[in-house]
This record gives structure tokens, C-alpha cells and sequence, in this order.
């Protein structure tokens, strides 16, 4: 067992410490429970932000938070550093890497993975950005990348090493293409002036019809032509069908050498064994009632990417964003507490407050419920709005310098290549 203090309340245990994790225990201070918090890391990150750490334009801290310093205040709450294994719904008891925990109500929070669609060599060959491991561990290969072009052999083996190839032309497909292509323009003639005839090429692969599929077909285009305008090769309505760590095939039949491919194009739900099999629908997602309840198992709830809700607006289920995380998580505290209170519970229904991405410096698009606009504006209603969502007033302080300095100057100071012991 856990070693967690005995108490006279019930206790909420809260698995995954994500948006909708730390939401719903921010709210559960106060509320008469027990909160147990289990999260494999020991800080809270911002994913929103990945593609710049990935692109060596923020340092991985500046977009992390230890969950300690968040709940110092937080009265009979107890964070524990463990992976989830498997529920236990007959006993009340998770399974953990760190031991059996009993609880009175489990929440499931803990997110989504890269989904590579059967794809083993996708698996194997390309990187994806679901994890600050994972981004890392781009950056170090893209800027390995670089330094190895200088000492090719021949112009293929040196093309190889410059060409990049995404997977995905969502958000995060598009926001890591223009991040990438802005330091390509900007930054790396200075850095490598023996590269001037040889540039990075940056190939955008999307199997629909256009970028940015999930906004209006006027945002898709702006942001196409933002991409283009900085040399992002776009080539939508194509499929990547293999690679191998050389090249990847694409269903035009053109096979492009690359040693880089990074994988935007798909997630599926973390699992967790001991659910009943019916709990689970496409892509691992576990399926919940309009009150975030798993199905089949009445004092389990699933929140955020790893859940699957319809509503009749959304008959597919929630998109997977930071919003439906926060918004559910709000509206599952006070549903715990109202059954403390045995009062009857609320229905979640989502109100989609906008999407927005970044291409570069000034070049954004934002659709709000009433009002689609692009370029400048656009931008700084982006830097402003994932400013304040960044939790601690000194990373706060930190990105909004660095992003400063970054427009006054085009350029950035995170491009230091640092592998672990034993890496090449």
C-alpha cells in the first residue's frame, strides 16, 4: 500500500496531473475531500508550447511547474510520484508503480499518446511531441542534424541530414513547420554560413484536403500562405505510407530522404487495465456519461484527452483540447461535491471559446465563437492569451522576455546541443 495518512473524509484520488488534473484539484481545495494527486513526473507542464522548446526557441523549464510548489497550501492533499498500472472497481483500489492506493472516487486524467495507426515503422523511425522527453530529444536531433550536415560526405547524405518531414497539419504540425522555417530564414545563416547553398527544407504532409482542418477554410488558407511564404513545401491530400531512418514514402510516390520526421498526425487514450472492455471506444479512449462517469463503474470518472463524450453538437466526441480538459474538470469538482451534499448532479455541456494557431513573428490565426481574424492582431491575442495560461510568475516573466528579445533580434539562445551519457 501507499503510504498516504488515514482520514475520516473520502478521499478523491486524481491520476494525471495535466490541464484537467490540476484543474479539478485546484478546485477541490476546501471541498471535504481527501486529495491524492499520482502523476509519473513531478511537475506540471504546457504543452501548448512544445513546438518552441522543440525548436530551441524556449528552454524546457520555462514551461514546467512543480505540482509541490503549486499545492504548498493545500490542506490534506499528498502528491505521490508514480505510474498507473491497472483499477481495481471491486476493491476501490489502483494499482500504481509505487503501490496499491484505495480510493472513494478515482479520476482518470493522465492524457493521450502519439497514435501511429498501426504504423511500426512510424513508430520505430519518426518523433513525436506529447512528452517534454520527447521534445527534447527533437531539438537535440534537429540541431544534431545540422551540425552532422557539415560533415557529410556527399550532397544526398547532406539533404538527408537538412530535410525535415511533419506528419499532421494540425495546430501543432503547422506551429512547429512556421517555428522551424522562421529559424531557418532568420537564424541558421548565421549559424552555419557554409549551409547558404544548402538550406533545411521543410516538408508539411496533410492526408486532408487542406491545413488546419479543424478551422474555417479562410484560416486554412492564410496559414498555408504564411507557411509557403516562409518556404514550407505544403502537400496536402497525401498520405505518408512507410519509412524507414532515410527516407519516407508518400502516396504521390515521391520518397523523400530525411533522417528527421516528426509525428503530429494522431493521439490515442493512455490505457489502464481493469476497466471493463466495453469502457474503451476508438483510439483508446475511455467512454464517459455527460457527468464525465465511466461507463459501467459509478465512482470512476475520466477526464480530458483520454475520455470520449457526445453531446448532440458533438456526436464524435469533445476535440482533444487544453479547453475540454479545463472545462470538464470545473464542472467534475463541483459534481464531487454536490455528491458529498447528495444533491443531484449537472450535465457538462462545452463552450467552445475559439482556436487559434501561430505560423511566426506576426503571423497568426484566431477564430473566436464570433469573429475570425489573421496576421498581427491575431499573434499578439495568441501571445497574450498563452501568456496567462502559463502557471508562475517567473516563467511568465521568462517566456515573455524571451519572446521580446526574439522580435526585437530574430533570434533565440537555446541552440545547445545536450545529450545524455552514452548518446552520440
Amino acid at each position: 500500500m501507499v503510504n498516504i495518512p488515514s482520514t475520516d473524509k473520502k478521499r478523491v484520488v486524481i491520476a494525471g496531473c495535466g490541464f484537467a488534473g490540476l484543474t479539478l484539484a485546484r478546485k477541490m481545495k476546501k471541498s471535504g475531500y481527501q486529495v491524492v494527486i499520482i502523476d509519473k513526473h513531478n511537475y506540471h507542464q504546457f504543452p501548448p508550447l512544445f513546438y518552441q522548446v522543440a525548436s530551441a526557441g524556449l528552454e524546457a523549464d520555462s514551461i514546467l511547474f512543480p505540482l509541490r510548489k503549486i499545492f504548498q497550501n493545500y490542506k490534506d492533499y499528498y502528491i505521490r510520484k508514480a505510474e498507473v498500472k491497472s483499477v481495481d472497481s471491486s476493491k476501490n483500489q489502483m494499482n500504481t508503480s509505487a503501490g496499491i492506493i484505495d480510493y472513494d472516487f478515482l479520476v482518470l486524467a493522465f492524457g493521450a499518446t502519439n497514435s501511429f495507426f498501426g504504423s511500426k515503422e512510424m513508430e520505430e523511425h519518426a518523433r513525436g511531441m506529447k512528452t517534454i522527453a520527447e521534445v527534447l530529444d527533437l531539438r537535440n536531433s534537429f540541431l544534431l542534424n545540422l551540425e552532422n550536415s557539415l560533415t557529410s560526405k556527399n550532397e544526398e547524405e547532406r539533404n538527408m541530414h537538412l530535410n525535415i518531414v511533419i506528419i499532421g497539419a494540425g495546430p501543432s504540425g503547422v506551429e512547429i513547420a512556421g517555428a522551424l522555417s522562421e529559424m531557418n530564414k532568420y537564424i541558421l545563416p548565421k549559424d552555419y554560413p557554409e549551409l547558404k547553398d544548402s538550406r533545411v527544407q521543410i516538408y508539411l504532409v496533410e492526408a486532408a484536403g487542406r491545413v488546419l482542418n479543424v478551422m474555417s477554410s479562410k484560416s486554412s488558407e492564410k496559414a498555408q500562405g504564411f507557411l509557403e511564404d516562409y518556404g514550407v513545401k505544403v502537400m496536402t491530400n497525401t498520405k505518408a505510407l512507410g519509412c524507414d531512418e532515410k527516407s519516407v514514402t508518400l502516396s504521390t510516390g515521391e520518397k523523400i530522404s530525411t533522417s528527421l520526421i516528426i509525428w503530429t498526425a494522431g493521439i490515442k487514450g493512455n490505457h489502464i487495465d481493469g476497466l471493463a472492455p466495453d469502457s474503451y471506444a476508438r483510439n483508446g479512449r475511455i467512454v464517459v456519461d455527460r457527468f464525465n462517469q465511466v461507463k459501467d463503474h459509478e465512482n470512476i470518472f475520466a477526464l480530458g484527452d483520454i475520455a470520449i463524450m457526445t453531446e448532440e453538437k458533438y456526436p464524435n466526441g469533445h476535440p482533444q483540447v487544453a479547453q475540454v480538459a479545463i472545462q470538464q474538470a470545473e464542472l467534475l469538482s463541483e459534481n464531487i461535491k454536490r455528491k458529498l451534499a447528495n444533491k443531484p448532479l449537472k450535465e457538462f455541456k462545452y463552450r467552445d471559446l475559439g482556436t487559434m494557431a501561430t505560423v511566426g513573428k506576426n503571423l497568426a490565426v484566431v477564430e473566436l465563437p464570433y469573429i475570425h481574424f489573421h496576421g498581427i492582431f491575431a499573434w499578439f491575442v495568441w501571445m497574450f492569451v498563452h501568456l496567462m495560461s502559463i502557471i508562475g510568475v517567473r516563467n511568465r516573466f521568462l517566456i515573455f522576455l524571451n519572446w521580446a528579445w526574439k522580435y526585437i533580434t530574430y533570434d533565440q539562445s537555446t541552440r545547445i546541443l545536450l545529450r545524455p551519457k552514452g548518446c552520440a
